[in-house]
């Protein structure tokens, strides 16, 4: 990114470099750990943490790191001995990097809620900034999570590069030329939310990816969560429970079909919406439409090849998740920039739907799972009805049987004990909704 690169190689010539500690060696986070190690001026990856410590030093040895400059550790004390000796450091409790002297920057690559919730309340406390690619977790505490980055000074934000993040800054880019976004989309290539990590295992084996994660993105899940965290840093809504979701033939061209896809009126009343569309080209990628008032704009709209409104068309072709995370890296350390956060009150919330029939005594399964998944819905319709959030849906027992596609509540659940998801939740839902007690 313009700006960005310029700031790093000073920071690289400077000799002050990001220290940057990632908590997670999955599939992805691999991926920002080659990007950072070889590719990325200015940033170095100081520490890795992970539940299984043969990920993390696969993390380093997949950039070229040789395994025996690796240092394990598991105490204050040997962490920081580490990386005050440079050595490239592993180890199994997160925490530690969350707490640790010599670490700018903690990079949570989890999808996990509790787990990515622990992890980022521990760094903002030690007054570390944070950069996530878990929408998950955003979609559900980001409201309260960005009271705590005000209050401790620091930074918390999704990444650049995924899906969210690309949208963001197209929204940017489009209201900054004075035209007014009234939708942001994504494009997808497949819906179906009976899908299960049975059904995508072949997928999931094929791009060396979890079959839970890659379940989450085929069922709706991930695409409704992705939407949130939009509509909560936009301000804008959904038109309608699940979004539209319109499907078209695929391949074929977004330009040539998205003015017929929304219903104009819910475009233009209100602050905008939320929404996608499955089939569309270019995939995997991301679009703004907007308006402008002004006849001399549209005018010049018009000979820019936009065309005649009264909306106007902008995507980005393409979404690059691990090779953009450094920037989003360094936009927050080095120019107190979010990529994207909540503004304030939730706008749009995830919410939990029964994928199969469902029993009493039974205990919900974790996001991309068997048993639920994610429907996109208006937060203050969420509140009103007290619906169970997806995000804390994993591990909570059922007290009344769900039929397929039922929507669960609170009242149907009883929530795992000592959980800070729920406590969050519980002091975000105080602040931000008040008169709804």
């Amino acid at each position: 990114m313009i700006l960005i690169d310029t700031a790093l190689q000073r920071a690289e010539a400077e000799n002050r470099p990001i220290r940057v500690g990632m908590v997670g060696a999955g599939f992805m986070a691999r991926g920002i750990a080659l990007q950072i190690i070889r590719y990325t001026p200015g940033m170095r990856l100081v520490a890795i943490a992970n539940r299984t410590l043969e990920r993390a030093v696969q993390a380093y040895t997949e950039a070229d790191v040789p395994s025996d400059a690796i240092r394990y550790v598991d105490s204050p004390a040997t962490l920081a001995a580490a990386l005050a000796a440079g050595a490239p450091t592993v180890t199994d409790d997160a925490l530690l990097l969350c707490a640790a002297d010599g670490i700018d920057v903690i990079l949570e690559v989890t999808g996990a809620v509790e787990f990515g919730a622990q992890v980022a309340v521990t760094a903002m406390r030690h007054g570390k900034h944070v950069v996530t690619m878990n929408a998950e977790l955003d979609g559900t505490l980001g409201a309260i999570l960005q009271v705590y980055a005000r209050r401790y000074g620091v930074i918390f934000t999704l990444s650049d590069g995924d899906q969210p993040g690309v949208t963001m800054n197209l929204y940017r880019f489009v209201r900054g030329l004075g035209v007014k976004p009234v939708l942001c989309g994504n494009i997808k290539g497949l819906h179906d939310p009976y899908r299960n990590p049975t059904t995508q295992a072949n997928f999931a084996r094929q791009w060396g990816q979890n079959p839970y994660m890659v379940t989450s993105f085929a069922d709706g899940t991930k695409i409704s969560f992705e939407q949130a965290v939009v509509a909560n840093a936009t301000g804008m809504r959904v038109a309608k429970r699940g979004m539209f979701g319109p499907t078209v033939p695929s391949g074929t061209p977004l330009a040539d079909v998205v003015h017929d896809l929304y219903p104009l009126e819910a475009l233009l009343a209100g602050p905008g919406i939320v929404d996608y569309v499955v089939g569309a080209t270019p995939g995997p990628g991301v679009f703004v439409l907007g308006t402008h008032d002004h006849p001399r704009m549209q005018h010049y709209l018009n000979l820019y090849k936009l065309g005649k409104g009264p909306l106007y068309l902008f995507y980005t072709p393409y979404h690059l998740c691990h090779f953009e995370v450094p920037n989003s890296v360094a936009r927050a350390a080095l120019f107190g920039d979010t990529v994207l956060a909540a503004a304030g009150r939730p706008m749009v919330e995830v919410i939990t739907a029964a994928k199969t029939d469902l029993h009493a005594g039974q205990t919900l399964d974790g996001l991309g799972g068997y048993m639920t998944y994610g429907l996109a819905e208006n937060a203050d319709v969420v509140q009103a009805e007290r619906l169970l959030p997806i995000g804390l849906a994993e591990g909570c027992t059922l007290l009344r049987d769900i039929p397929k596609d039922g929507i669960i509540s609170y009242a149907d659940v009883q929530l795992p004990a000592n959980r800070l998801s729920d406590q969050l939740r519980a002091e975000q839902d105080a602040l931000f909704w008040a008169e709804n007690r």
